[in-house]
């Protein structure tokens, strides 16, 4: 139901439906920080150095922030304002877009799977289906008036970059530039805007728990002034601090298998904030239903065996919406 959306009231204490079991807190105390995350400027003419550093990125941390990614400044602000303004609107404008069915193209929901969940996660958002785009922005949101237009500017962008980071992975493994994109087809593209209310409880529940993303890559526009994002890296969880004009790039399941598992499909969590809210803005490029996702015979000879099974994605995607979203990696269930 609608008046589920945490936007539309204000909590003075946690609702027991969002408290999580003691073992399953995020024990904020234990979080840490870490210098190195790596920060790969995609400016310039030196490929040899971007593929060097994505390579290791992705081997060490499964994700990494870019740079001169070619989205520029006033985009992404324009984005996050017009997502502010969306959860701004009042409770009965936005009632009309709510649903609980993840199978719809156009929802504004609550939490990540409401019919299937025992604790919720503090977390409203609008998913939106975004390629083509002359297929679903006709039924986007109207109001805020801009919305259809600012949004659908960005999605053209960030297909754009997700496609150049492609080549830059594809090449990083030793593949040709358009393997990835190629074997991928004519990908989906998504994207989840997540509004994170002021929490009065942010050590006993989650903006979104543990999970890795059952896509190819997913590429996240931070809130520039509260941090959120936490990362699990030798089984610490280190904080993503947001940084000015940069993107975070996290490398997605279906990747993670094409690798054969060389590169990782990170473990990644939202907590928040007890003073502030927070906004993100995380597109996601995954392969079309019918593509074929299996190492490539180049990743497994010399004796190398093959780490997954081939599968198709609408396979995948079937068994990760069947689980709770912080249950084992999806990954799992289709290793050789």
């Amino acid at each position: 139901m609608a008046d589920q959306l945490l936007s539309t009231a204000r909590y003075e204490t946690l609702p027991l439906s969002y408290v999580r079991p003691e073992q399953q807190r995020p024990r904020l105390h234990e979080v840490v920080g870490d210098d190195n995350i790596p920060l790969i400027d995609l400016g310039g003419g030196d490929r040899a150095r971007i593929i060097r550093e994505t390579a290791e990125a992705c081997r060490t941390y499964g994700f990494f922030q870019v740079l001169n990614h070619g989205i520029s400044t006033d985009s992404m602000q324009r984005m996050m304002a017009i997502a502010r303004e969306f959860f701004r609107l009042p409770a009965e404008e936005k009632a009309a877009h709510y649903s609980d069915d993840p199978s719809k193209k156009m929802r504004l929901s609550t939490s990540f799977n409401v019919k299937k969940e025992t604790v919720r996660n503090w977390r409203d958002y609008l998913r939106l289906h975004c390629y083509p785009l002359e297929d679903f922005v006709p039924d986007w949101p109207s109001n805020p008036p801009l919305f259809k237009d600012v949004v659908s500017g960005y999605c053209r962008e960030v297909r754009r970059l997700g496609f150049r980071l492609m080549g830059i992975i594809s090449e990083s493994l030793g593949l040709e530039k358009d393997y990835i994109v190629k074997v991928l087809g004519e990908q989906e593209q998504h994207m989840a805007i997540n509004y994170y209310p002021a929490c009065p409880a942010p050590d006993l529940t989650y903006g979104l728990p543990a999970h890795t993303d059952p896509n190819a890559l997913t590429i996240l526009l931070q809130d520039p002034q509260v941090a959120g994002l936490q990362v699990l890296k030798g089984g610490r969880w280190i904080k993503v601090d947001p940084h000015a004009c940069a993107l975070v790039v996290n490398i997605g399941d279906q990747l993670q298998a094409l690798s054969n598992g060389q590169y990782k499909s990170v473990w990644h969590r939202a907590v928040v904030n007890q003073e502030k809210e927070r906004m993100s803005v995380a597109s996601f490029l995954a392969p079309c239903n019918t593509a074929l996702i299996s190492a490539p015979e180049k990743l497994t000879s010399g004796g190398t065996p093959a780490v997954y099974r081939g599968f198709t994605y609408a396979e995948y995607y079937q068994k990760f919406w069947s689980r709770n979203l912080d249950q084992e990696h999806c990954l799992e269930l289709f290793k050789c």
